[in-house]
């Protein structure tokens, strides 16, 4: 490689905060026309990385070379002069701006000290078209979905002149089409001669679209090793050990059912849903984007209101429409959105920890505060939270830790069913199989699990029994040893409910390859 190739280098970087190092003589570096893979699991270190480059933060050690020469970069000025474009997780988007006013944001081109709308708009549209985008530059952007979003996001990466593009998690919300649409336009960058720093947790992505990999682990570099490096030392290297075992589900005695769902339909949304969940298992819910599955938990939990049908905990009415009784009958939800319905972002781990259960810790207006104090820090510590401490603000823990303080507090609570909606999606391998261990212990408590996923293999190999769902409704269940990624699909690209033996029916007689083309909508991690 010559040094012309070299955008980028990072040398013996090292960043601390108050009681955390969260880098120590990290190395890494970037070359022309590749797309160079960091890989690390929650909290190793690789958000601390992408800060110091987009200018959030300011390195304590080491150095950073653009281009051979030494550069500081103080601000996002620094960054974007360098040729550095960096594209977060949660895009930095105004949703009542226009795609074009976005894309060119405090950069507008000017006629006559006047904003030139007609060349913004123009150049918007040639940069759309380049990352093969078929939107108006018009477009207000919160008419926009996820997928839409993050192609604007590149438009104005390129709009810089970015000679290097950081993607954090690009792919962690998007449909396996959405990824292929993506992907396509990441080659067509590398062609480019644009230099891209890749993260993501999907191990699967590495070999089909990277060159390199380099390894951060507890806030240090451990190694850098080719992209089509098997899985299995990738993990290794990530985690420190090897995982033997990546589902982990160990069967519980199952009970009486601890929740039971009855005829539950709400107009236009879901209809005649009907299923239970016994003491001691886990029932997974599969279905494609849309199909209801959010929308039916959210009702049970008494989040959203629905029109008809009963929800029963231990044989006892549910009243509908009603988070309190649900909570105090013993259900607890783990949110997709962790951030924006799980967590209070700004208030500390023990404060997250205690929300369910401050009512009942509350007497004559008095919290008791020791006792909180005790339950989280015991909690913490048997969840393994990684953290500065309980004081710590819960918005700058790792997306698994955060997970894991979501989860903490119906463990808390002393949760009878806990429904579980997308609980690993953006988590690294490492964490999600302590999330399973979890789920293990929670179940042979006696708990009952319900489990909303994307991520079918996931379904598969956590589950005990597997219902699915299609426009809507309960298209079928399936056993454990029934659920295959094939019979999942029958039933999911079914418009009418079947029986476990009517998906294996319609597997047997569909054209195998419109079975493959429907699998694709439903692949590991993607949808809702």
């Amino acid at each position: 490689m010559s040094n012309a190739d070299e955008l980028l280098r990072i040398e013996g970087i090292r960043k601390t905060f108050p009681g955390v190092v969260a880098l120590d003589s990290v190395d890494f570096d970037l070359r022309r026309g590749e797309v160079h893979v960091l890989l690390g699991e929650n909290g190793a270190g690789k958000s601390t990385l992408i800060k110091m480059l987009s200018g959030a933060y300011r390195p304590d050690a080491g150095r950073i070379l653009a281009g051979g020469e030494e550069v500081r970069i103080h601000g996002a000025q620094d960054s974007e002069r360098l040729g550095i474009a960096t594209i977060y997780q949660e895009f930095n988007l105004v949703p009542d701006l226009t795609v074009a006013e976005n894309i060119f944001l405090g950069r507008q081109p000017r006629r006559f000290g006047m904003i030139d709308r007609k060349r913004m708009e123009t150049e918007a549209a040639a940069l759309l078209e380049r990352v093969g985008v078929n939107v108006s530059p018009r477009t207000r952007v919160r008419e926009l979905g996820i997928a839409r979003l993050q192609m604007v996001e590149i438009a104005k990466a390129l709009s810089l002149d970015a000679r290097v593009l950081i993607m954090d998690e690009p792919t962690a919300v998007l449909t396996s089409e959405e990824v292929e649409k993506l992907f396509a336009i990441v080659r067509r960058l590398r062609e480019d001669g644009v230099g891209i720093v890749f993260i993501t947790h999907h191990l699967e992505e590495i070999a089909a679209l990277g060159d390199r990999v380099t390894v951060i682990r507890d806030g240090r570099s451990v190694g850098q090793v080719p992209a089509a490096t098997p899985e299995d030392e990738l993990v290794r290297l990530m985690v420190g050990r090897s995982i033997e075992q990546q589902y982990p589900r160990e069967r519980a005695e199952t009970g009486a059912a601890l929740l039971s769902v009855e005829g539950l339909g709400r107009d236009g949304v879901f209809h005649d849903v009907s299923f239970e969940v016994r003491a001691g298992e886990v029932v997974g819910v599969a279905g494609l984007v849309g199909a209801g599955r959010t929308e039916v938990v959210r009702a049970v939990f008494g989040a959203d209101p629905y029109d008809r049908g009963a929800v029963r905990v231990g044989g006892a009415h549910l009243p509908r429409h009603d988070v309190n009784a649900a909570m105090a009958a013993g259900i607890g939800l783990v949110p997709e959105d962790r951030k924006g319905q799980g967590l209070v972002l700004d208030q500390s781990v023990e404060e997250n920890l205690g929300l369910v259960t401050m009512r009942a810790a509350t007497r004559g207006g008095l919290v008791d505060l020791k006792g909180q104090h005790e339950s989280a820090a015991r909690i913490a510590a048997q969840l393994g939270v990684r953290m500065a401490g309980l004081g710590q603000q819960v918005r700058t823990l790792s997306g698994g830790n955060q997970q894991k303080v979501v989860i903490g507090k119906w463990l808390l609570a002393d949760t009878k069913v806990l429904i579980l909606d997308e609980p690993t999606r953006g988590i690294d391998v490492g964490a999600k199989v302590e999330i399973y261990q979890l789920i293990n212990e929670l179940t042979a408590a006696g708990a009952a699990v319900l489990m909303i996923s994307s991520d079918l293999p996931e379904v598969l190999g956590m589950s005990d029994r597997v219902l699915v769902m299609a426009q809507g409704r309960i298209a079928g269940e399936l056993s454990a040893d029934e659920a295959t990624q094939d019979s999942v699909m029958a039933l999911a690209v079914s418009t009418t409910p079947h029986d476990a033996h009517d998906a294996h029916d319609a597997h047997d007689s569909n054209d195998p390859n419109n079975q493959n083309d429907s699998n694709e909508e439903l692949e590991a991690g993607r949808g809702r």
